[in-house]
Order: structure tokens, then sequence, then C-alpha cells
């Protein structure tokens, strides 16, 4: 990581996930389900997390809208697309909500926290195609 990551990383309040990312972390992470399981898992575990309202749902997009509460706030875009068949990527866009433009890493650390919990509800099959 150079000296420009850091400070996209630090001085930042948005990360979102993408096929090629300069942090592996937050390379598009495969799934081996299907596009309709996988939606449903993600809707099920965050509908079961404390601090967290699902604003919106869009199956045939297969987009998911939620409001994290606690101690930072923060506003997550969930994309579930099926590549090939039992190959389905996820993508996460994270945003906080804070007076300050900026929020320290946060949002860039709360994507692999969400992956790693993902990998526990789904088999993982890799970050990079």
């Amino acid at each position: 990581m150079g000296l420009r990551e850091s400070f996209e990383k630090l001085f930042n309040n948005h990360s979102e996930t993408r096929e090629q990312h300069w942090d592996k972390q937050l390379q598009t992470h495969y799934f081996k389900t299907t596009k309709d399981k996988a939606f449903h898992t993600i809707e099920t575990y965050f509908r079961n997390r404390s601090g967290c309202d699902i604003i919106a749902t869009s199956k045939e997009h297969g987009e998911v809208s939620i409001n994290l509460k606690g101690k930072r706030k923060a506003f997550i875009i969930i994309t579930v697309i099926m590549v090939k068949p039992f190959q389905t990527a996820v993508d996460f866009s994270v945003t906080t909500e804070s007076t300050i433009p900026f929020d320290l890493g946060y949002s860039h650390n709360l994507i692999p926290k969400l992956y790693n919990e993902l990998k526990k509800e789904l088999p993982y099959i890799e970050s990079v195609k």
C-alpha cells in the first residue's frame, strides 16, 4: 500500500469493492451458490443483525440497501450478480455518515468484516477471477 492508498483509505468516507482493487480484501468475492440463495442469505443475515435496517431490496437488480446504526452510522449497498451457474459475485459499497468528511478507514475496514461474516454463511470460491 502506497502513500496515495493510505491517504485514500483514511481520509475518505466511502469505500467499495471491485474486480481490480489495490487492496486484495476489497476485491469482488465469489461464492459457490445461486443468485437467489445468496440474496436470501444476505437479506436474512442483515434482518437478524442488531443495528441494521434494510431500507430497500430489489431482487431483479440483485441489490440490498441497509442503514447500519451503532457507534458509527453507515449506508451499505450490497450487489449480488450471478456470473456463471453456481458462481455468484457479491460487491459492497459503504458510505459513512458523520459531521466530518472522512472516517479514518472505518468504511474500508467494514467491508472485509462483512465478507468474513458472509463466508460463514456461503461457500467461498475466490476473490480474483
